[in-house]
């Protein structure tokens, strides 16, 4: 039977349908936001995967005929998860997956599909409040709502979920999600704000987040099915007394080491020989086998990871012996290879990037295909982490949905100092390789790709510097256990740790944020403190930049293309193009193939490696468009001579007629008496008439004869201003 339920939310309408479509799935609902709808189905294997994870896999899936468009591929029809509908599946992944029990081992697969958007009622809210609501409703083990809202600020106002005209106008553009205790995830970019500012934002979201969780609880209470059970995972206790007995001394030793490698190394050994103890025994199937391997491996980690948060929580010790709030040993440099058009490398203890700035035409923009109103994308920041930055063999090939968010990440955080298009006419695409990690890669690209657009001439408007920050609690953030808020966090602290934030900007304030949490959610205290530490900490890894680079280039390097940038008259486009392109082909031709873009405001952008021929290319089209004015002089070449008058090339494809009477102060019969063709003469525009013909004279640079008379003008069928004249009538008598 379906059902329907509805919610007036922030100016808008939600409408939940449940019980009629997608019925054979676990949970499905049919969300409307206005006019955006989406529907959201949730299924659970009956039985648990091998493995040491929890198999959740989101989809957020794009159709085009959501927006009215056919896809832009060459099969028209929809392919590969756009880079937009991957980091919106990561998006809400990350606040529903610490929201199912640990040692859940059931395959659970969440789809969103986008069927249809009204672009001011966001559709990536709408299929996390669906993707929660199916699981919800279903019987199958969840340990939510959970609930996610956009907050953007206009003038000084914080807005809910904003429309597409309110996020041009807003200096903020913040996600957050979370449960009604608490936020569980965090994506946000901003123009600078300051802490408070951001913090305040944060729970002015979670405020919105908590009324959406309610109102899913009426509605699971209300059509809400019973929850199977789930038979967790549970190591066998003989098992891990018996591995307890044996390694943990010896790992606590090994975990003090302060190189990784070498700790890994010493970890690795004690691992090992216990793996292949139980390896080499019998067993009664393969499948028994499996299973004990799992519970070694699962159990070994468990113990690194008691001791690495027992040390960091009690004795306030790091692994590689550093205080909480210290930072790991910079390095910043630029300029490392000669033929790019920028290029720098960040280093921070085992982690260091080295990132590349490309600069290229307009026409080099990145085309969107996807339920955005975006359609071009002038700026790209892109990120790779190939396996030998962490020493193992893996696979190589196309981004992975880590490297899309990772590259996002430091797309957004640069790109409130990214110059504009009209200020810089580039397409911008910075590359950040990873070639050693150890923690917190994603904020090191941000530095090295900040300091690879100063090196390549974009003139940025501030230093963006990236720190990512960790939590170690020894329970419930509930104000009586402890915990301990970590700066610069390494492999072995993001791994085995409860939080990583990331945080990114400038001086004057924060330009991109992400959370991610294993525990159910984090309060307004503990962001406080972990915002307060990194901006002291970004402010130090800027100081390490800005010594190996203060401020950006003056002028794009020697190989990268030179440009220039100057507006016509949207009427003279077609001219500066020509006839299936003939005018503009010629000026390509003749100017060593120099790439020009025509916008259709008339904005012109001419790229080159030679400045020269940058400039010769400007002015054939200011030529082009140039309009003679009167009063105005020229010397031109006679390009013809008839009876009545020459021909003057003044400029372009301009021409003046300097009439026969006009050439000289005494009366002349025939204008070639006086010039001839190739001849250069100077003359003055007299008159334009109605259909832009340029009429010149040529006399006044003449020398005037004294007692000079003027006498009338011999009159020239051209010159006639009624071209049916024939002169007297005559009449019969």
């Amino acid at each position: 039977m379906k059902r329907v339920f509805e919610l007036e939310f922030e100016g808008k309408k939600f409408v939940v349908e449940a019980g009629e479509i997608a019925k054979q799935a676990d949970g499905a609902v049919l969300v409307r936001l206005n006019d955006t709808v989406v529907l959201s189905t949730a299924c659970c294997s009956d039985n648990p995967k091998e493995g040491d994870f929890f198999p959740l896999t989101v989809g957020y899936e794009e159709k085009q005929y959501a927006v009215g468009k056919i896809p832009g591929s060459f099969l028209r029809r929809e392919g590969r998860a756009s880079e937009h509908a991957t980091l919106t599946a990561r998006l809400i992944d990350r606040p529903i997956r610490p929201m199912f029990s640990e040692g859940f081992r059931n395959e659970v697969q969440i789809v969103n599909t986008v069927m249809s958007v009204d672009q001011d009622c966001t559709p990536e809210m709408t299929a996390m409040l669906g993707s929660s609501l199916a699981l919800g409703i279903s019987d199958i083990p969840f340990d939510g709502p959970i609930a996610g809202v956009q907050v953007g600020r206009v003038n000084g106002q914080f807005i809910i979920n904003p429309t597409v005209a309110e996020k041009e106008a807003s200096d903020l553009n913040l996600t957050v999600a979370g449960t009604k205790e608490a936020i569980n995830m965090v994506e946000a970019g901003a123009d600078q704000l300051d802490e408070d500012t951001m913090l305040d934002a944060l729970m002015f979201g979670h405020a919105a987040v908590k009324r959406l969780c309610e109102w899913q609880e009426e509605i699971i209470k209300e059509i809400g099915v019973e929850k199977r059970e789930i038979e967790l995972y549970q190591p066998d206790p003989e098992v891990v007394k018996d591995i307890t007995d044996r390694a943990e001394e010896r790992l606590k030793k090994a975990i003090s080491i302060f190189d990784k490698l070498e700790r890994q190394d010493a970890i690795d050994a004690i691992e090992n020989e216990i793996i292949e103890d139980y390896d080499s025994r019998k067993y009664e199937d393969e499948k028994t086998h499996q299973k004990i391997m799992h519970m070694v491996n699962e159990t070994l980690e468990g113990l690194v990871a008691k001791e690495v948060r027992r040390l960091i929580t009690d004795e306030k010790i790091r692994p590689d012996g550093r205080k909480v709030d210290e930072i790991r040993p910079l390095d910043a440099q630029v300029d490392l290879l000669p033929r790019v058009h920028g290029s720098a490398m960040f280093t921070r203890g085992q982690t260091q990037v080295i990132s590349v700035t490309t600069l290229g035409a307009k026409s080099d923009e990145q085309i969107i295909d996807n339920l955005t109103p975006e359609e071009t994308r002038h700026w790209m920041h892109h990120y790779n982490f190939p396996p030998y930055s962490v020493g193992e063999v893996g696979r190589m090939g196309s981004p992975g949905r880590r490297e899309i968010g990772h590259g996002a990440l430091g797309e957004r955080a640069l790109s409130y100092v990214i110059p504009s298009e009209e200020e810089f006419p580039y397409t911008i695409r910075t590359v950040a390789e990873v070639c050693e990690s150890n923690g917190s890669s994603s904020q090191a690209s941000i530095c090295a790709s900040c300091m690879s657009l100063m090196a390549a001439g974009v003139p940025i408007k501030a230093m963006v510097s990236g720190i990512a920050m960790g939590l170690i609690s020894s329970g419930p953030l509930d104000g009586k256990h402890p915990y301990t808020i970590l700066t610069d966090i390494q492999g072995l602290e993001d791994h085995f740790g409860d939080m990583d934030f990331k945080v990114a900007g400038t001086e004057k304030g924060i330009t991109a944020l992400q959370m991610d949490i294993k525990i159910k959610g984090v309060t307004r205290d503990v962001l406080k403190e972990a915002l307060a530490q990194a901006h002291d900490a970004r402010a130090q890894i800027r100081e390490v930049m800005k010594k190996a680079i203060a401020e950006p280039r003056p002028d794009v390097g020697k190989y990268a293309p030179k440009m220039d940038t100057f507006k016509i008259d949207v009427d003279k486009i077609r001219e500066v193009i020509g006839t299936g392109g003939k005018v503009i082909n010629d000026i390509i031709a003749k100017c060593d193939n120099v790439k020009i873009d025509i916008e259709d405001d008339g904005q012109v952008t001419i790229y080159h490696m030679n400045r020269d021929v940058i400039n010769q290319a400007k002015q054939m089209i200011l030529d082009i468009v140039r309009e003679a004015k009167v009063g105005e002089d020229f010397e031109g070449e006679v390009t013809r001579v008839e009876d009545y008058g020459a021909f003057v090339h003044l400029f372009g494809n301009v021409e003046g007629l300097c009439h026969v009477s006009r050439l000289g102060w005494g009366y002349i019969e025939n204008a070639s008496d006086v010039v001839k063709v190739g001849d250069r003469i100077k003359v003055r525009v007299i008159e334009i008439d109605d259909k832009g013909k340029v009429k010149v004279s040529h006399k006044e640079f003449t020398e005037k004869p004294e007692n000079y008379t003027e006498r009338p003008a011999k009159i020239e069928h051209h010159d006639r201003p009624d071209r049916s004249f024939k002169g007297p009538r005559k009449f019969k008598k």
